[in-house]
């Protein structure tokens, strides 16, 4: 707990002095970029995860998962989750995380990266957050034998088309034309991209959490100073009823990300984990829609202006739905697991969570 304070601290110390949304919202520019992942790399956060011998801080699951929390609370818009996941993937074959920004590939269940005969890389990944700043990609690829890699990249010697996301950030597309890597290794016994994909869903879901818990807050604060007919907007019922179920969205989808976040840092079997982190995307994807509308709701025509904060957190919520598999993508995996395992083993597996 001693370190987990520690490290969400010096996270949330380092976003407030230089990540406030209302500078970032006047900054159209982009300078605070800069200073921000300074201040960030210097605390090693960007490389929680990644052993101290192979150029990281050690930081351990438990408390990494509480530093995406803060930083989904300040709805940062750097590469910070993407470069802690990358140096996570990378350490599963234990190779030694490089500076600098970072980020996995593929980011949804439909792309596919391959081995070629001669060690290069070819495919294409859609949808991958941060890839035009990014300096490395950690990368997981297939041969034709059915084996699994886990490949480290330069950035530079792929393709890279620029998109956006629904919050304004990066989500590109990367091409892979017979890139030779800086370094492949074969991934762990069992480790596929679903195993990937899983652990980008509980990421994204403590992001989603973060950024709802703002919502709630903002939204309350707002309706304690908006006044209209004469009296607080807090004061009248519809309002009160609207921010109540903003707060049961934000706590459901806190407990779902952090419950999915505690399995990965205990070590859960593999079939609690798929339960776990599915659930999570699924619950916390569900209310970013539902949070997202009513806190618009309650700021009215004020909270859709580009000048007003709110929309940074709103709009990366939903953004963060679609990455690392949809709700959608999901409540079909999951059926599908369930249904496989039989009637039996449903109850006994939920209720053991």
């Amino acid at each position: 707990m001693e370190a987990e304070n520690i490290v969400v601290a010096t996270a949330e110390k380092i976003f407030a002095d230089l990540a406030d949304a209302q500078t970032i919202n006047s900054d159209k520019k982009g300078a605070w970029k800069t200073p921000l992942w300074q201040a960030l790399s210097e605390a090693g956060l960007p490389l929680s995860w990644v052993a101290e011998d192979h150029g990281g801080s050690g930081v351990s699951l438990a408390d990494g998962f509480a530093l995406l929390g803060a930083a989904g609370r300040f709805a940062i818009a750097v590469p910070l989750a993407e470069t802690m996941l990358a140096g996570w993937l990378l350490s599963q074959a234990k190779i030694a995380s490089p500076e600098g920004e970072m980020t996995v590939a593929p980011a949804g269940p439909r792309d596919r990266v391959t081995v070629n005969a001669d060690r290069t890389l070819s495919g294409r990944a859609r949808g991958i957050p941060f890839a035009h700043e990014a300096k490395h990609l950690a990368v997981l690829a297939d041969d034709n034998n059915g084996k699994t890699s886990i490949v480290l990249v330069d950035a530079t010697k792929c393709r890279i088309e620029q998109n956006l996301n629904l919050g304004g950030d990066d989500s590109d597309t990367v091409t892979f034309d017979r890139v030779r890597p800086m370094a492949i290794k074969p991934a762990p016994q069992g480790f596929d991209l679903t195993s990937l994909l899983l652990m980008g869903a509980v990421v994204r879901s403590l992001q989603i959490a973060g950024s709802l818990e703002s919502m709630l807050d903002i939204s309350v604060k707002y309706s304690n100073e908006r006044v209209a007919f004469e009296k607080k907007i807090s004061k009248f019922q519809a309002v009160q009823h609207n921010l109540a179920k903003l707060a049961g969205e934000s706590a459901a989808a806190l407990a779902a990300a952090t419950s999915a976040a505690d399995a990965f840092g205990s070590g859960a079997p593999a079939d609690a984990l798929y339960l776990e982190a599915a659930s999570a995307k699924i619950r916390c994807s569900e209310a970013a829609e539902k949070a997202a509308a009513i806190a618009h709701q309650v700021h009215g025509a004020i909270g859709f202006t580009s000048e007003h904060i709110l929309h940074r957190y709103t709009l990366r919520a939903l953004a963060w739905r679609d990455d690392f598999g949809s709700e959608s993508h999901w409540a079909v995996e999951l059926g599908r697991r369930v249904a496989a395992n039989g009637a039996d083993e449903l109850w006994p597996l939920v209720a053991s969570r």
